[in-house]
């Protein structure tokens, strides 16, 4: 019995480290071939979503999606198998992703008639989720989350910022131009600012008044200025995001936590041996 056990044991392990371990040569052959099937399976979608090539070619893609989505049900489930805390995975974001990858083809089976046609083209589209599973397969793609999550707080700090900046100038701008010059409300006012403010300039709405022109030319400055600040928050963030991968890569088995410096013999997060 405890043989049995732990030959179980043993086989989920080699799994674990074949689909979580990208370090190991089986584990980069594994990441890589689930990349290639990952982006045929989006092209699949992109092709089949012309009219011309799903007439001529309707039913090879029809074929093709249900291979991808067979490979990515089964991907699924030995994740859920090999790791020990399978609900944590489920309802992590990667685990939220993986299931929107795979769900709309099931879901399409059970809705039918001439009514839901528009319904299974929109569950068709959400395959297209399956792009975002390339962010775990790829080092670099993992540290700019990093960096980008580092950031939050004071991206956050400057949006809201920005927010205020662009609630000000718009009011003043409604009340500087008014209806008569497609200034009909401070909602209107606010679009303005903020197609301004971002250096885009649609012209659909345009100061007239000698004053407005005045704080337009302000806001079209500040515009330039602000730009420049977020690209400097998170360029901070990914360089200390870089610095930190070079120096740790392992992954725990039990709780999946990466981060383990190479010479670490324990999970720092749950104490299991590495």
């Amino acid at each position: 019995m405890k043989e049995t056990a732990s030959s179980k044991e043993n086989w989920r392990s080699k799994i674990f480290k074949i689909i979580y371990h990208a370090e190991t040569p089986a584990g980069k052959w594994f990441d890589i071939l689930l990349i290639f099937f990952i982006v045929l399976s989006v092209l699949t979608i992109i092709l089949d979503s012309v009219n011309e090539l799903h007439v001529d070619y309707g039913g090879f893609f029809y074929i093709l999606e249900w291979f991808f989505t067979a490979v990515f049900t089964l991907e699924y489930i030995l994740r859920l198998i090999s790791i020990r805390k399978p609900i944590k995975y489920v309802f992590s974001f990667f685990g939220i992703v993986d299931i929107l990858s795979i769900i709309p083809t099931y879901l399409s089976l059970f809705i039918a008639g001439t009514q839901s046609l528009l319904v299974i083209r929109i569950l068709r589209i959400l395959r297209v989720f399956r792009i975002l599973k390339l962010v775990q397969y790829t080092t670099q793609m993992q540290i700019l989350t990093r960096a980008v999550n580092n950031s939050r707080h004071k991206l956050f700090v400057f949006f809201f910022f920005v927010i205020t900046i662009l609630i000000l100038f718009g009011s003043l701008m409604y009340l500087i131009e008014g209806p008569k010059n497609g200034f009909t409300s401070i909602p209107h006012g606010i679009y303005w600012a903020v197609v301004t403010l971002t250096t885009v300039g649609y012209g659909d709405i345009a100061p007239h008044t000698v004053l407005g022109r005045t704080v337009a030319s302000f806001i079209m400055l500040t515009g330039y200025s602000i730009i420049a600040i977020p690209t400097g928050i998170f360029a901070a963030e990914l360089g200390k995001e870089a610095s930190r991968n070079r120096k740790l890569s392992r992954q725990c088995e039990a709780c999946g936590l990466v981060g383990h410096t190479q010479n670490a013999s324990y999970c720092r997060k749950c104490g299991e041996e590495l």
